[in-house]
């Protein structure tokens, strides 16, 4: 649908031509917030590398980007910045060097860590927090560990469940994570926080299709 012309549109000049359509939509105010936020983003494999990447393109300040893998083969599939010169090389390094050339406004931290009860206060120090952690860790353990951390000192936090063997998205939900059904990750991961005295206030995605063992 062409734009009404007559309706006052935000100046999106003050930021590269990049950005326009984004500041357009935003506002100026709006997109000046996005500028200015922080995201650690934390497991960069399907779900935390799409994340960071879109978040850089959408024009957000600054990313930390953690995690201790590679890449390797069977990962390029679903990598939206690795190709196969990158394999062996830490997702981190690769994905840094690949956001330095599309997005190279956006700051980009990184550390080459794995995320557990020992490393968290440096990872995500409760005194400089990010304003948001996105959790896309695979492993059960030190995926309620960050989420436990977030809730306790407050951090806003948004947590990936499962998706293997799904493959329709008119299934996927949003909401908080006590909110959710099927998905047998977000169950365990309910089950652990409640017995550390959490059960509310975690924002979680998740799908209530029932996986395929066969996909």
């Amino acid at each position: 649908m062409p734009s009404d012309s007559s309706t006052s549109q935000p100046d999106p000049s003050a930021y590269p031509p990049r950005h326009h359509r984004t500041v357009l939509f935003y506002g100026v105010g709006g997109f000046g917030r996005i500028r200015q936020a922080s995201v650690t983003v934390i497991g960069l494999g399907g779900v935390g590398a799409h994340s960071a990447v879109n978040l850089a393109r959408s024009g957000i300040g600054e990313l930390h980007l953690i995690d201790f893998d590679t890449v390797t083969e069977s990962s390029l599939n679903r990598s939206p910045f690795a190709e196969p010169a990158d394999v062996g090389r830490p997702k981190t390094d690769a994905l840094q060097d690949y956001l330095a050339r599309a997005c190279p406004d956006t700051a980009v931290k990184i550390v080459e860590a794995f995320c557990g009860d020992d490393t968290l206060p440096e990872l995500v120090p409760p005194a400089d927090p990010p304003h948001l952690v996105i959790d896309a860790i695979d492993s059960l353990n030190p995926k309620v560990a960050l989420l436990e951390w977030c809730s306790r000192h407050e951090i806003p936090v948004i947590t990936s469940m499962g998706a293997a063997g799904k493959y329709d998205v008119g299934k996927v939900r949003t909401g908080d994570l006590s909110e959710s059904t099927i998905c047998p990750l977000a169950r365990k991961v309910r089950t652990r926080l409640k017995k550390r005295g959490i059960s509310e206030g975690i924002s979680a995605i998740w799908s209530i299709e029932k996986a395929d063992a066969h996909r």
